[in-house]
């Protein structure tokens, strides 16, 4: 079932993607402010995203596009604020993988189904991260890694932003490709993970470009790999995961969806829309900081994308033993 989890989503691109003769919805589209609802506080990454997109979205439309923060509830109360609203297109999700790939594995009462309430309007782009070390781990490469920790089972540390966060994946993910053992110290966030490994408290974590970025300019940390299939244009010398792991790939999702029921034709319109933003020279540059790789997609596009993280994450959820509460 969680292997599938987003056949419905690619169903439902499938149908949005064509285009009928009359277009009622597309010349009055839009005719009133949109509101992008993002499930988390603000200053989070799906926030980022949200405002630099609503800038270009009201300058596109000629209609505020306004960003509203709907933080709790593992993503229900953003997703009662989409599915209570009607499906005209003007409430749309900025979301990231975790809340539609990780959330249904770990809760055994979902207040919402992605499957079902959702459909795919553009891949914004995706999300990295960064395997950092505190300097005193003496290991400079992923092969110098693995020899340390295969000379010591269990006595390297690495920090996560909690159980069932994409930072534990990962690393579990990692482990079981390279056949190591390191052991997972969970915390509450990126905020206080990175700052345990500065502090020696752990030897490795996962975590952002813009979390790490300063602790590595100034010496305090240093970047051994990346947790996609491809280097990242802020630090090309650092290699992927996927250059030794083929098809390793947890760089995270950073979509927008719209409610289901929302017109083909609006699908079309806002989709186009985003995507032409996103491959904007200064929107590349403004993302590429924030830590996100532009991509810009059609619907059918984000479908594929969201599957694929589906079905990786529930294969490193196995793994890593997590049971939904």
């Amino acid at each position: 079932m969680r292997r599938n989890l987003f056949l419905a989503l690619a169903s439902a691109a499938v149908v949005a993607s064509v285009y009928f003769p009359a277009k009622a919805h597309a010349q009055a589209f839009p005719s009133k402010p949109i509101r992008l609802i993002v499930p988390y506080s603000p200053g989070g990454l799906p926030d980022t995203v949200a405002r630099v997109l609503s800038l270009r979205l009201a300058d596109a439309f000629g209609q505020p596009v306004v960003v509203e923060n709907k933080s709790g509830a593992s993503g229900a109360v953003a997703a009662a604020a989409i599915t209570q609203s009607p499906a005209d297109g003007y409430t749309l999700l900025v979301t990231d993988g975790p809340m539609l790939a990780i959330t249904p594995l770990m809760s055994r009462k979902m207040a919402y189904d992605p499957a079902k309430d959702f459909v795919p309007v553009s891949l914004v782009g995706t999300a990295p991260l960064f395997l950092a070390v505190h300097p005193s781990v003496k290991a400079r490469t992923i092969d110098e890694l693995v020899a340390l920790a295969k000379a010591k089972p269990g006595s390297l540390n690495y920090g996560s932003s909690g159980v069932g966060s994409i930072h534990h994946l990962t690393a579990e993910a990692m482990k079981d490709g390279l056949g190591i053992f390191i052991t997972h110290i969970p915390f509450r966030g990126s905020a206080n993970s990175v700052p345990a490994m500065i502090g020696g408290q752990v030897e490795l974590v996962f975590a952002s470009p813009p979390s790490l970025m300063g602790f590595v300019k100034a010496g305090q940390a240093r970047l051994l790999a990346i947790n996609s299939t491809k280097r990242s244009p802020l630090a090309p010398d650092v290699p992927a995961l996927g250059e030794k792991l083929p098809g390793f790939d947890f760089a995270f999702n950073v979509a927008v969806l719209a409610k289901t029921g929302t017109p083909n034709d609006v699908i079309a319109r806002l989709s186009s829309e985003i995507a032409k933003i996103v491959k904007r020279p200064d929107v590349i540059e403004q993302l590429q900081k924030a830590g996100v790789d532009p991509i810009g997609s059609t619907p059918e596009q984000l479908a594929t994308a969201l599957r694929n993280e589906s079905v990786r994450v529930a294969a490193a959820a196995k793994r890593a033993n997590l049971q939904a509460e």
